[in-house]
């Protein structure tokens, strides 16, 4: 068992990454390219996609530079973990009939706006879990069906980029849960499609290919595909799907913990054994997504995370080339300094980034500043700020599921931060849990494919074979201090609302 390994490709938005776990979760071999959308050719400003033969041909380069790296190690199986939302129509002959609409695209921000007028909200909400964001795969195939119809009458199928990607590996169509949950597409009850919402872009679920869970065996690399990438033929192509969902369970997360994704944005989500949207969850912006396990869901929130934290460096810590000096020089910094020192508060502003005319982008507020006040006290209040708000999505989410949460599982670049997790314990008042092993998603995706392949029954065996190597970070007595400044930041968002609207 020791000589296997699993390769997961991890696509992301910015990076295309190939790694290769064993069976004790530890990383053997990596290889990564720099990877975005362009523009598309001949058309308006904010069109976007992707090019799906660049974003394979580097994951295939990356892939024979991996298993260049392996020597005698056996390829158990691959698989493929990336984004959700961006698909494409698939032809009878292999080839997509539209490109990939990148998430990032701007040419159904109008049919969000209007989507209501076509389907009541709470309605799709209840049945799909989602808000109604511009990227939703849905509406482009609402777009689609209304701009580019020959698109979809001359596609066979439709494949979301997980399954677009395993295609070029193995010829086989297939779609797993995890993507098909981010498509406000699914009757995410039931786990299937559904045929009313699908009936708005005029198809039905036969155009969608069978479904494959998690951990399901695709098909086997073809010859094609060995070539490009250096696997062997024959290797199981076992499904994965998107990448949030993998972190979640390659963290670890035990019941009871809630599992924060923290980067420049930032994702709070539970797995849950129970699907019940409600009007609470969705006036605060709360969304569904199918989990990796049938049975489970994940309900979760996304907020401002680090983006606020390289904002401060950019503009106060410039003098610092190297970027991770300056932030051990911003650590330093505010340790310096009490906690809520000088009643300086940070309003990094907890407004959903999600809902029909809401853009991904927040406003924020600083209150208390004087004349003595330094980048030290400013960078300790944006991360005292940006933990206020992770404490009121934790409220949000407890008050919309039920779920009581006994601890927090951080996982992604912002767990690396050791006084930011600090604060995290002492503002909510429970344990912050981080693993050494900071590539979740790579790691839950590894889990199954080992899975596929047979070297475990189940994604939970896999996961207690792993070792993760825990730290624990347990509230500190600041805890008594931040929470009436934690009551402070929440009374002051209201009083600051007209300013957001006039803004």
């Amino acid at each position: 068992m020791a000589d296997k390994v699993a390769i997961v490709m991890d696509c992301g938005s910015t990076n295309a990454t190939v790694i290769a776990v064993d069976p004790q979760g530890r990383i053997v071999a990596s290889a990564g390219r720099p990877s975005a959308p362009a523009p598309q050719p001949g058309c308006p400003a904010g069109w976007v996609i992707w090019e799906l033969d660049g974003v394979f041909g580097k994951l295939a380069e990356a892939c024979r530079e991996v298993c260049g790296q392996l020597g005698e190690a056996e390829i158990a199986a691959v698989t493929i973990t990336t984004f959700g939302a961006d698909g494409a129509p698939l032809g009878s002959d292999g080839r997509i009939t539209y490109p990939v609409i990148c998430w990032q695209d701007e040419r159904t921000e109008p049919l969000a706006a209007t989507i209501g007028r076509r389907v009541p909200l709470l309605d799709l909400f209840n049945t799909t879990g989602y808000q109604v964001i511009p990227f939703n795969t849905l509406l482009r195939l609402i777009w689609l069906r209304e701009n580019e119809p020959q698109a979809l009458e001359e596609a066979e199928s439709y494949l979301m980029m997980a399954g677009l990607l395993s295609y070029s590996l193995c010829g086989q169509r297939s779609i797993d849960p995890t993507a098909g949950g981010t498509m406000m597409a699914m009757d995410l009850a039931r786990r299937d499609w559904s045929p009313d919402l699908l009936r708005l872009a005029g198809l039905d679920p036969s155009f969608f290919p069978s479904w494959v869970e998690p951990g399901g065996v695709i098909g086997t690399v073809h010859s094609e595909a060995w070539q490009a990438t250096g696997l062997p033929v024959g290797t199981p192509v076992v499904a994965a799907g998107h990448d949030t969902q993998f972190a979640a369970v390659g963290c670890g997360a035990r019941p009871g913990e809630a599992v924060l994704s923290s980067g420049t944005w930032e994702i709070l989500m539970l797995r849950h054994n129970r699907f019940e949207p409600n009007r609470l969850a969705f006036d605060e912006g709360l969304l569904y997504e199918c989990d990796a396990e049938p049975g489970l869901w994940d309900p979760q929130l996304l907020m401002m995370g680090s983006g606020v934290l390289e904002w401060l460096r950019d503009l106060l810590y410039c003098d610092i080339k190297d970027r991770a000096d300056a932030y051990d020089v911003m650590i330093a910094d505010a340790e310096r300094n009490a906690p809520g020192d000088g009643g300086l508060t940070f309003l990094p502003s907890f407004v959903p980034s999600t809902g029909p005319t809401k853009k991904h982008g927040t406003r924020g507020t600083i209150l208390g500043l004087e004349l003595s006040t330094d980048r030290g006290k400013l960078y300790r209040a944006a991360l005292e700020g940006l933990c206020y708000q992770l404490k009121h999505a934790l409220e949000v989410l407890e008050q919309s599921t039920g779920f009581a949460a006994e601890g927090i599982r951080a996982v992604g670049g912002g767990s690396k931060n050791r006084l930011w997790n600090q604060v995290r314990a002492d503002v909510t008042g429970l344990p912050v849990t981080i693993t050494e092993q900071k590539e979740a998603t790579v790691l839950g995706a590894a889990m199954f494919a080992f899975v596929g392949a047979g070297v475990y029954h189940s994604a939970s065996e896999a996961q207690d074979a792993m070792a993760l190597g825990e730290q624990v970070i347990e509230p500190s007595e600041n805890q008594a201090i931040y929470a009436p400044l934690y009551e402070r930041y929440r009374t002051a968002p209201p009083a600051l609302e007209g300013f957001y609207a006039k803004g």
